[in-house]
């Protein structure tokens, strides 16, 4: 028996593995190129996980040298920073599964 007769008797359901890698991305994509790829699929996100740290950052600063104001306000603004990157989370996977 050939390998071309082999998998004629192979079901369709037993090679869906096959569809599932493609739809992955590439095999040999590296973490650096997955990124980017990610980055380029929905640029939001990253802009507000940046949003959010530099408000946390910003925020516990302020909390050090005692000013406690400007803290909270950081600390809110920490909160809406989150908020905003998780409405783009979802919007982003929104409009990924409606382009399909």
């Amino acid at each position: 028996m050939t390998k071309v007769e082999d998998l004629s008797n192979v079901e369709m359901s037993e090679l869906d593995w096959i569809q599932l890698r493609k739809d992955m991305g590439p095999v040999g994509e590296t973490f650096s190129d997955k990124f980017m790829r990610k980055v380029k699929e929905n640029p939001v996100v990253p802009v507000g996980c940046l949003a959010t740290t530099m408000a946390l950052c910003y925020g516990l600063y302020n909390f050090r040298t005692g000013n406690r104001k400007m803290s909270q306000i950081m600390m809110r603004t920490r909160i809406a920073a989150q908020g905003f990157t998780v409405a783009a989370l979802i919007g982003g996977v929104v409009m990924s599964f409606s382009s399909k």
